[in-house]
């Protein structure tokens, strides 16, 4: 199960204006090896585990393996998770043929918000909406497995 994926940067609110429903998300880390991540999610009263691969040379794309858990067992399982939980509410925006996920981080990584596609070829063309910014596809720091280590608050440099 491959996963392809690309990520943003959002420059404006507007995409709250433009999308279909929301969710709010907790989510821990089991395991955040570069190599590989176990992921544990709560949303909307269901819970869900989550393995990532490393990513391609191009950071567009992965191994990803999810299955859904209870809300309890997301809840247990997020009392074993490395430190630093990861608050966002996720806003979702159709754009063409496509949803963007638009992310609006909580907590220690407030003030960053990160919009991502999912794609079935990493050269797929997709629309751009007007309140998307810099593509970050491929930087670790905006992985959510480094900002429970390293939270958008604690950079000396913020992104625009």
């Amino acid at each position: 199960m491959q996963e392809i994926e690309r990520k943003f940067l959002v420059h404006s609110d507007a995409y709250k204006r433009e999308a279909f429903k929301s969710s709010r998300i907790a989510q821990g880390f089991l395991n955040s090896e570069k190599s590989r991540t176990v992921r544990v999610r709560m949303t909307d009263k269901k819970g869900f585990l989550t393995v990532k691969g490393l990513s391609s040379a191009s950071g567009l794309s992965r191994f990803e393996w999810e299955t859904e858990v209870s809300y309890e067992e997301a809840k247990a399982l997020l009392r074993l998770c490395e430190p630093g939980q990861i608050e966002k509410r996720r806003y979702y925006v159709n754009a063409g043929q496509h949803i963007f996920e638009v992310d609006e981080f909580y907590g220690e990584n407030q003030g960053l918000t990160i919009a991502e596609i999912e794609l079935s070829a990493e050269d797929e063309i997709f629309e751009t909406p007007a309140w998307l910014g810099p593509e970050v596809s491929g930087e670790p720091k905006y992985y959510n497995s480094m900002l429970s280590k390293n939270p958008y608050k604690q950079w000396a440099y913020k992104t625009p």
